[in-house]
């Protein structure tokens, strides 16, 4: 049976923080909401939480999956990130984007993108989620949630319980969130003193980061 964790959006539980990152330390996949859509998330260091989390979604070791980190000291920490690169990252986080990087030797092989090295992080902008990061200490694997044949994002707890009734461990409810994905922008361009690579138009606004719609 699917834990649910009711968690007030401004003022998140602390027990409930708590509990929900046991429940990830020993392995539960957890659908958890975002600053955009829902999220699945699992703990990084797990391989067969890992291997749920890609079942799941249908989704093979080809795509992209996401370090969720609590700054951009600790996206640092996964990425190889050079100067013109920290800059757009300082301006955009947190908030909804997702990017795109070169992946550090912290980064486990099997998390990285089999041929490019790459990465997908993001800093999520909501409370409970940076809060539950807090209390793991470590970044969280994550994956937009979007259910299999389907292409727009889950952004209700309601909705995700009786799509996922048994594939779940958990569900954090917090009220509905945006029903945009994040947008993806893949930086690794950038090392060549190329523009960002656009991947994915989502809630993350390119103007404001200085970039205009590709």
């Amino acid at each position: 049976m699917t834990t649910v964790f009711e968690v007030y959006p401004e003022n998140p539980q602390p027990r409930i923080i708590k509990q929900a990152a046991e429940m990830l330390r020993k392995g539960a996949i957890m659908a958890v909401p975002t600053d955009s859509s829902y999220a699945l998330v699992c703990h990084l260091d797990d391989k067969n939480a890992v291997d749920r989390l890609r079942r799941i979604r249908q989704i093979n070791d080809k795509h992209h999956l996401t370090l969720l980190c609590r700054d951009l000291s600790e996206l640092a920490n996964y990425a190889r990130v050079d100067n013109r690169q920290y800059r757009l990252l300082k301006l955009a986080t947190p908030g909804p984007y997702t990017f795109i990087l070169e992946a550090s030797k912290e980064v486990p092989k099997r998390l990285s993108h089999p041929s490019r090295k790459t990465i997908g992080l993001r800093v999520p902008n909501r409370k409970g989620l940076q809060l539950l990061l807090d209390e793991l200490g470590e970044p969280l694997l994550a994956t937009t949630l979007i259910a299999p044949g389907e292409t727009e994002p889950l952004n209700d707890a309601e909705a995700i319980l009786e799509r996922f009734p048994h594939e779940l461990d958990a569900v954090v409810d917090s009220g509905a969130c945006p029903s945009e994905p994040t947008t993806v922008l893949d930086l690794t361009p950038m090392a060549a003193n190329n523009p960002p690579a656009l991947v994915r138009q989502g809630l993350g606004s390119l103007t404001s980061l200085g970039l205009q719609a590709q």
